[in-house]
């Protein structure tokens, strides 16, 4: 898939801009505080996922205005398409002229994989994050999913609320069953998504790595959970986390919090056999970041059978001349967005097109 058009509205700093994109590689550049990064964020929020910066609307809007409004035009499952979004005090979306109940309509719609600076966290920080990528990257091939999480995140919240109204207290097994049996159901659905998931993208993210590292290293991917057996089984799953929760009940009323489920569990990262969080150096987390990305791309487009486009936010400048030629090289045949403040080595490449960004405009530079 690709973009064809789109133009942003009273958008944070964008006040009236527009791009007509290439089909390869486009470079946005410009200052700092310009609006790059707010640029490829209007693109995202197509994804119908969060913005990866905030979750409140009345940041997204500029200044001084009531509203924002954001319009897209892309060629996606062998069809042109468009898209609009109006920000206010909520987010309503159209497709193809046709208004959605929920922004989460548009999962799906528009394949999209985002790489940041904060992508880091992804290898670098707690367990939370590496969750947080599970969940945005299956959302999009998987659009039941964000509603089964959503229903874990409440029913978890439920049973916590209880854990604290008993503190220091007996506690009443008929008011924690329909909590613990519903947390339990919806928690072994989620993991089944997600190791359905890592068995996916475990291989595509090994050979992004190889080949951003020219095979010197290797990298490999391990999910740590509750659930032990060797091979999954729903029912089973649903057993132990159930009959874990009604074990564990005394214990989590003292912590005032559910100690196992899917919340509870973590993406291992290995690279040649060593932690990557622990060991890794900052060119191997990066690599990691940017594999498991990368990855995350190639499942995409399998599932949906479009090529996902791909927004690298302020990445390449992190990356040695070989690293930015082996990460565009696996990145050809997709549309790619680039932000950079200096574009030099990105516009030798003579091809793509290339906007400039100066105080929330943008310029085509030919």
């Amino acid at each position: 898939m690709y973009i064809t058009e789109h133009s942003v509205k009273n958008f944070r700093n964008l006040e009236n801009t527009s791009i007509s994109p290439d089909k390869g590689i486009n470079i946005i550049f410009g200052e700092n505080g310009q609006g790059k990064t707010n640029l490829v964020e209007s693109i995202w929020l197509f994804t119908g996922c969060h913005s990866f910066r905030t979750r409140k609307n009345i940041q997204l809007i500029q200044d001084g205005c009531e509203s924002s409004r954001l319009d897209i035009s892309f060629f996606a499952f062998e069809r042109d398409q468009t898209a609009r979004i109006e920000l206010n005090d909520k987010k309503n979306v159209w497709l193809n002229e046709v208004q959605k109940d929920t922004p989460r309509r548009l999962i799906g719609e528009f394949p999209a994989v985002l790489f940041s600076p904060s992508t880091l966290s992804i290898v670098q920080d707690g367990p939370g994050e590496r969750r947080k990528f599970m969940d945005i990257a299956i959302s999009l091939i998987k659009p039941n999913y964000a509603g089964a999480l959503s229903n874990y995140i409440k029913t978890l919240s439920e049973r916590n609320a209880l854990l604290r109204q008993y503190a220091g207290k007996t506690a009443d097994e008929n008011m924690f069953f329909p909590w613990e049996a519903e947390l339990a159901k919806t928690g072994a659905k989620i993991l089944k998504y997600r190791l359905e998931y890592i068995d996916m993208i475990k291989k595509e993210a090994a050979e992004s790595y190889s080949g951003i590292t020219a095979g010197r290293e290797t990298f490999d991917i391990e999910y740590d959970t509750f659930y032990k057996e060797s091979s999954f089984d729903e029912e089973k799953a649903f057993n132990q986390m159930f009959d874990t929760l009604q074990k564990n009940r005394e214990n989590d009323i003292r912590r005032q919090f559910t100690g196992i489920g899917p919340h509870k569990d973590d993406l291992q990262l290995f690279v040649n056999g060593k932690n990557a969080r622990i060991y890794g150096s900052q060119g191997q987390q990066r690599s990691c970041a940017l594999s498991l990305k990368l990855g995350e791309a190639a499942v995409l487009e399998k599932i949906t059978g479009e090529s996902p486009v791909i927004l690298l936010d302020d990445v390449m400048s992190e990356l040695d001349d070989g690293r930015q030629e082996l990460l565009l090289e696996r990145l050809s045949n997709r549309q790619v967005f680039i932000t950079c403040c200096d574009p030099s080595q990105l516009l030798r490449l003579n091809k793509g097109k290339a906007f400039e960004i100066i105080a929330g405009t943008s310029q085509e530079i030919i």
